[in-house]
């Protein structure tokens, strides 16, 4: 068994990357349109900008269209990495919507002949008056009030020299630990991964079930590449595990059996960032060196005071040759 904490920096260290833009626009059905400059593939970060503009507006999501990220409309992306997705494009997008809901606000107050008013539930409020979010762009339609925006963020307090190690290279860090109990077959080197319990700090969430999934999926994959994913190379240097017929990748029966995930019960990231949200992406990979190190463990058990020589990744062949060294 082994328990392992991460603390994962957030920010891309070549500075100039850690800027994004949105274009957004509102259209007189009510429905609003999204395209930023981040990817998505299967990470979540569509659903969590259109959740981000959903919110600002005071809308329900089924208003808001993401549509497909391209230099066309949103110019210069920088890449979707780094974990900071959500945090860039989330705070542009973010930007973009406030500009034109101060517009309709205008539009919104004096029709209902109020000096402020609330946007919420598709619709805004000025006392005991209100309108649908659909009618009130249609006034500013009418007002020739323009119901188009771009945003843009570049993260704050971060600048980074690589050839003198200086300055400050991330805006805030995340938080993890696991736990995790593994069982090893001494006469096979087979390992099986008993029980997993993470707690991982992502901030308030901006989609607690898509933070969940990350955390899960990060975590399997770190449990591959530290038992599973071993690089095979030929006598003539020509790579053998070039495809999932050699190279073995987790699959659903890798997963742990008993697998307790859960977020930690954060006030909010202590940055202003989107909605004090925290990144989720690459951080729960690193959990899963709790495996490894519970391989380890299991190993060094075998002879009390031995320092198992395991290699990584803790393949069978790997665990057989480490049980061997310590003289089992």
């Amino acid at each position: 068994m082994a328990l392992t904490p991460a603390k994962f920096g957030i920010a891309f260290t070549l500075t100039h990357l850690n800027q994004a833009g949105a274009l957004v626009h509102v259209y007189t059905d009510g429905s609003v349109q999204v395209n930023h400059g981040g990817t998505e593939m299967g990470q979540g970060v569509y659903i969590k900008v259109a959740q981000v503009v959903a919110e600002t507006f005071g809308i329900t999501i089924d208003r808001v269209k993401i549509t497909a990220t391209t230099t066309s409309k949103v110019p210069n992306t920088t890449p979707t990495a780094a974990s900071s997705g959500s945090d860039l494009n989330g705070m542009a997008a973010s930007r973009a919507a406030e500009a034109i809901k101060r517009r309709m606000a205008d539009v919104a107050a004096k029709a209902l002949g109020a000096s402020e008013v609330t946007f919420a539930e598709n619709r805004v409020f000025a006392g005991d008056s209100e309108m649908s979010f659909g009618d009130v762009a249609r006034q500013a339609f009418l007002a020739r009030v323009p119901l188009s925006a771009t945003g843009f963020y570049a993260t704050p307090k971060i600048s980074w020299n690589r050839e003198r190690r200086e300055g400050r290279p991330f805006f805030y860090f995340a938080y993890g630990a696991a736990c995790s109990e593994v069982t090893i077959d001494v006469t096979t080197g087979e390992m099986r991964v008993d029980r997993v319990d993470i707690l991982h700090d992502v901030g308030r969430s901006l989609n607690p079930a898509v933070d969940m999934g990350q955390i899960e999926g990060g975590f399997v994959q770190g449990m591959g590449w530290l038992t599973t994913e071993e690089l095979v190379f030929d006598i003539d240097g020509r790579l053998t595990t070039h495809a999932p017929s050699t190279y073995k990748i987790p699959t659903a029966s890798d997963v742990p059996e008993d697998f307790r995930v859960s977020l930690w019960r954060s006030k909010g990231n202590r940055q202003p960032t989107i909605y004090r949200s925290k990144a989720v992406g690459e951080p729960p990979l690193l959990l899963a060196l709790s495996v490894f190190s519970a391989i380890t463990d299991a190993v060094a058990s075998l002879a009390p005071g031995a320092v198992p020589a395991l290699d990584a990744p803790a393949t069978p062949e790997a665990i057989m040759r480490a049980v061997r060294a310590i003289g089992r």
